[in-house]
């Protein structure tokens, strides 16, 4: 493959070429072997790659001396185990050209095409990644590989071998990066292994990150399996020939495989439940592989027979498959000398997807190339991640939405039509919801659980069906995320509530500027395009907002004051000639009467969202005279005109109040408390809340204080009232029931300062 120059005497750099260049061929050699699967062009066009990753590399070496191109040989053959395709196996070959080695993307898709250099590209962005801490800087990192990863699969596949053989030689690299680096491979790459169904891999990944984090553990815990191994090896030995002797009897052609516990599984079944050594019980298994489906229930019921099962330890992943695509039937039995052993039965396919996971699709491709099943593998999760990256535009926020999807402890419920989701365990109602379309989310007003109505937080349980009820008019609800769990739900609910917030403040931001604008003695507030374009740029550069929408967002938002804009506007409009009306501005600024004033006010229904907050100082409702305060940065707040806390804002910022007023008709309740004082008897509590209910208003929070009981008691009650005749009937009717000394409307009292 690689030829040496002949001389004389050959000097000891020339001996170190010669054996670097031998050391290479060979790996390559080795490489080779591992491509029957492959067409000869294929293995043409990777001893092509194989070729200008060597020039590329030349010179370099890696820590234990060996030359730098053993490691992308390494990582194309771990590739080459999953039956990778052509392109993958270039691409691994050349993943550091780019990064070490001054190459092109423009020169690799001159000379492999564009989907390898595309693979090169992800991979180098992947190379230049480092999680070091768990801000801001990890959470972009960790977004950037998991959509390189969703846009094509193989991007990961190749990085999760290039970390482990990384991983298999960090004994080489300085002891300073193990900490950092098997941190991140058991926090990131492991997981994600784990969820692509490289189970292999993820086993692998673990067992290692933890003997070069815990190396005393590591060393202790092997040397402890080793000493076990050897105590049970007559136990394995017996249990084995018992096995094949069963299903020999029946005429069953099956494969037995033993199963050993990782050590870092044993060190975490340790850890997590206080165990010594001597009581983790379960660390030998065996796998059984059939031929045929219904053969893995023939082979369970063999094994029942054989040995009596463990209650409750049994799991049924074949009818009802992991996220990841895994199937396998697991029943714990219990062995000679009461020794509990898993047992794990599933056909070669299942096998096959158990130990590689999205990889199958590969595996598979020559066999079964329309299969459904290896296409599916991985694709829903790697999808759920676009959709998450399209409604997060923060790096940290994508992080929390998907960390929790990347560590499932899944539950599986059904529809009504007994279709299966699988959701991470402690999802609600609400999840449940935004798993079947995020429409049914957003309209989501109720649920039901085995027929019985649920409140939306409940947390679903194995085998609950879930009805969803739904109602056209209802939208999402900010307190729905302090309970869902997947990724999916709650990237989709901040997303509407930031859509529906932008769209009420920048309603209620023309309402304010168009009434800013009449004080100027300017009726209409001019259209964007037009004549009037270049004022709105001008105005616009003063203000520093990139259009007119975001302008008014800011303006409903309280993050501008909309008089100071207003202003603003009327001079650039009075520059193009529009003069300002004298008589609107005396009507709009002097007129007692208040009609015109209190028509171009802001009107208030109830409806306005996240743009207008109603201050818990006085908790207004409709009939009180209000006024608007416009906070810096924050919502419209609106306070009872009476309010001192206003008054003390009014002195001090009087500019950001505006005149705002109550709709003819609100579309909803008002929260507003009562102090009702009691004498202390039994059943008093009920009876009071029984009259506020009487009058048909909700009671949403109820303060009894932490003063032990006395003869008289003050009870606070936060009760939604349509408006102030409602709130006169709550009152009346708490006045009149026995028991009751006072009852009033109650306004908290400012805190001095």
């Amino acid at each position: 493959m690689m030829s040496t120059t002949e001389g004389p005497v050959a000097t000891p750099a020339q001996d170190a070429a010669s054996a670097a260049a031998s050391a290479a061929a060979a790996s390559f050699a080795s490489l080779l072997g591992k491509l029957d699967y492959l067409g000869a062009g294929d293995i043409e066009n990777i001893r092509q790659a194989y070729r200008f990753a060597d020039e590329a590399h030349l010179g370099q070496l890696r820590k234990n001396g060996d030359p730098y191109i053993t490691h992308p040989i390494a990582v194309a053959a771990q590739c080459a185990e999953w039956k990778l395709d052509a392109q993958a196996l270039m691409a691994a070959l050349m993943h550091d050209a780019i990064e070490d080695c001054g190459v092109t993307k423009q020169e690799l898709v001159e000379r492999f095409g564009a989907p390898v250099a595309e693979l090169v590209d992800g991979l180098t962005k992947l190379e230049k990644l480092e999680f070091t801490s768990r801000e801001q800087n990890q959470a972009e990192s960790f977004r950037k590989m998991l959509l390189a990863m969703a846009k094509d699969v193989r991007v990961i596949l190749i990085k999760l071998a290039d970390r482990t053989h990384n991983m298999r030689t960090m004994g080489d690299m300085p002891r300073s990066k193990w900490h950092r680096i098997s941190s991140e491979t058991l926090e990131i790459y492991a997981p994600i292994a784990h969820r692509l169904g490289l189970n292999f891999t993820y086993r692998e990944l673990q067992d290692l990150a933890f003997r070069f984090l815990n190396p005393w553990r590591y060393e202790v815990l092997s040397k402890a399996l080793d000493r076990a191994r050897g105590r049970r090896r007559d136990l394995i030995a017996r249990v084995q020939r018992e096995v094949e002797d069963v299903f020999g009897r029946h005429g069953m052609s099956v494969r037995i495989l033993g199963r050993e516990k990782t050590l870092y599984s044993v060190y975490r079944k340790m850890d997590s439940k206080h165990l010594s050594f001597a009581q983790v019980t379960d660390i030998y298994g065996f796998r059984i592989v059939v031929p045929e489906l219904t053969d893995c229930y023939t082979a369970l019921g063999l094994l029942h027979q054989l040995y009596k099962p463990l209650p409750g330890k049994f799991r049924d992943y074949v009818a009802i498959p992991k996220l990841n695509g895994y199937q396998s039937l697991h029943t714990t039995l219990v062995g000679p000398f009461g020794t509990n052993i898993e047992f794990q039965v599933r056909t070669h396919s299942m096998d096959v997807v158990a130990e590689s996971g999205v990889a199958a699709h590969w595996l598979y491709k020559a066999n079964e190339p329309g299969s459904e099943t290896s296409q599916r593998l991985g694709t829903q999760w790697l999808q759920s991640l676009l959709d998450i990256q399209q409604e997060t535009h923060d790096a940290s926020e994508f992080w929390d939405h998907i960390k929790i999807d990347l560590f499932p402890d899944a539950v599986y419920v059904f529809t009504p039509k007994s279709k299966i989701l699988a959701l991470p365990r402690g999802a609600t109602v609400v999840d449940f919801a935004y798993a079947i379309h995020s429409d049914v989310g957003h309209r989501t007003v109720g649920g039901r659980i085995n027929g019985e109505q649920r409140p939306l937080r409940s947390e679903l349980a194995n085998g609950d069906v879930v009805e969803v009820i739904t109602d056209d008019k209802a939208e999402p609800n900010p307190a729905w995320l302090s309970f869902v769990k997947t990724g999916r739900a709650r990237s989709k609910i901040r997303h509407h509530l930031k859509a529906a917030a932008q769209e009420k403040s920048l309603e209620l931001g023309e309402r304010m500027l168009r009434q800013a604008l009449r004080s100027e003695g300017i009726a209409q507030l001019p259209e964007e395009t037009g004549e009037w374009a270049g004022v709105w740029d001008k105005l616009l550069r003063f203000t520093g907002n990139k259009n007119r929408a975001e302008l008014l967002s800011d303006i409903g938002m309280g993050k501008r004051i909309a008089s100071m804009v207003g202003k603003k506007l009327a001079v650039l409009l009075a520059e193009t000639g529009l003069k300002p009306d004298a008589l609107l501005i005396s009507r709009e600024r002097y007129d007692t009467g208040r009609e015109e004033t209190v028509s171009q006010s802001v009107t208030l229904d109830g409806s306005e969202g996240l743009s207008v907050q109603y201050a818990p100082c006085c908790k207004p409702i409709p009939g009180d005279r209000i006024v608007g305060y416009l906070g810096r940065g924050e919502a419209l707040v609106v306070h009872a005109e009476d309010c001192p806390t206003a008054r003390r804002l009014r002195g001090r910022d009087a500019e950001r109040f505006i005149e705002v007023e109550w709709a003819e008709e609100p579309v909803r309740s008002f929260d507003t408390t009562v102090l009702v004082t009691v004498t202390n008897g039994k059943g008093v509590l009920a009876r009071v809340a029984s009259a506020i209910a009487a009058v048909e208003a909700d009671i949403t929070h109820v303060d009894m204080g932490d003063e032990p009981a006395q003869t008289a008691t003050d009870i606070r009650f936060s009760v939604a009232v349509r408006d102030r005749q409602h709130l006169a009937d709550v009152l009346r009717s708490l006045k009149r029931t026995p028991s009751v000394l006072k009852a009033q409307r109650f306004k908290s009292t400012p805190k001095a300062g």
